[in-house]
């Protein structure tokens, strides 16, 4: 198969969907890689290190999708990137539907073959393409919250970790999982003051196991959410529903009892966002400020730590990729449960059923496309 990765050109992307040694395993499975020019720049992977590795180097983005049959990006591809996808190639990315009706829209229309990171299965049904960008983002909330609570960038002027003889900030995290746990691990490593609420009373055993006293865990409840927000100096959300929009947890009405300069980190604006002010920022311009409260709601937190992202990342999509373009994509999906509920769009149906909910579409099973 040939199989090509392009330059990343969401504001402030530097990851890239292949590294050198991935290219260099595809290349060993017999297939072909097209590599734009400059697409590994980010990671500080010249163009001759794709070379030596076994890739060819196309002049051009337009190049690439052109000719290639797979493509293999880190986010979901922009306007002019989804206007170049045909029918009967192969997208392999991050997607987040749910909360993107356009790129649904033009991606059903591109007839085009999407299989999305974030909704890969693994045992136990855990997301495990999306688990190291998680991992990455938990971490980078509470660097991101402390910088936003600095009052330089419009907060309290908290440091988290306070000092002997003041009390340290106060971090409230929603969402127990891989996120929420990444996050509370920096927050205690800083001497924060940490509460994290979830909804599985396993979840919070398990944390309360782990963190042995070092952090509160709280059921969450709408009254439960409230009340430790308003107290808080930070708050990340971190709260996921696999494919689907995220809930919106934190309301408008909840700013008002929050102190001034306290800050949101909203993880999960990917999804949409879990509070109910949120809306995408970008690296070049982080942060908002709402009714007083500072909002920080990056969509591609990971894009800054780009080379750490991008190893991290191809150590778990590499697999995949390999199996897609070893057996093509039907036999890979038939053969792997797991990577066949990443299936999102094929040839103009969608078959991810809470995308087909959430917009409006009509759901067809993956079983069905790939018979």
């Amino acid at each position: 198969m040939l199989v090509g990765t392009v330059r990343e050109i969401k504001n402030h992307e530097y990851r890239v969907g292949l590294t050198p040694e991935s290219v260099r395993e595809l290349v060993a499975h017999g297939h072909a890689v097209l590599v734009e020019t400059g697409a590994g720049l980010g990671i500080g992977a010249a163009d001759e290190a794709y070379v030596a590795a076994g890739a060819r180097i196309a002049p051009d983005a337009a190049t690439v999708f052109e000719t290639c049959e797979m493509i293999v990006k880190v986010k979901e591809p922009q306007a002019i990137e989804r206007a170049q996808l045909r029918q009967g190639q192969i997208l392999y990315t991050y997607l987040h539907l749910a909360p993107d009706p356009e790129q649904t829209a033009d991606l059903v229309k591109s007839g085009v073959t999407a299989i999305a990171y974030e909704t890969v299965t693994g045992p136990g049904n855990t997301l495990p393409l999306l688990k190291p960008m998680s991992q990455v983002a938990g971490r980078m909330a509470i660097q991101a919250g402390a910088t936003a609570l600095e009052k330089a960038h419009g907060g309290r002027g908290v440091l988290l970790g306070g000092v002997p003889g003041v009390q340290p900030g106060k971090v409230v995290v929603i969402g127990g999982g891989v996120v929420g746990f990444n996050a509370a691990q920096m927050a205690v490593g800083l001497g924060a003051d940490v509460t994290i609420l979830d909804r599985d009373a396993d979840v919070l055993e398990r944390l309360d196991n782990h963190f042995e006293g070092r952090v509160r865990t709280v059921f969450s409840s709408r009254g439960a959410v409230a009340d430790l927000v308003a107290d808080a100096d930070l708050v990340v959300g971190a709260v996921l529903i696999p494919g689907a929009a995220a809930p919106k947890l934190v309301t408008r009405d909840m700013l008002s009892a929050m102190r001034a300069g306290a800050v949101l980190v909203d993880v999960a604006i990917d999804q949409g966002g879990c509070f109910e002010t949120s809306h995408a920022t970008t690296h070049a311009e982080p942060t908002y400020v709402v009714d007083g409260i500072v909002h920080y709601c990056v969509a591609n937190m990971p894009g800054a730590v780009a080379r750490t992202s991008t190893y991290a990342l191809n150590n778990v999509t590499l697999p995949h990729a390999l199996q897609i373009a070893d057996h093509g994509w039907k036999a890979a999906l038939r053969a792997n449960p797991h990577l066949a509920a990443g299936l999102n769009v094929h040839a103009g149906k969608v078959a991810y059923e809470a995308v087909a909910r959430e917009l409006g579409y009509e759901y067809t099973p993956v079983g069905e496309l790939t018979a």
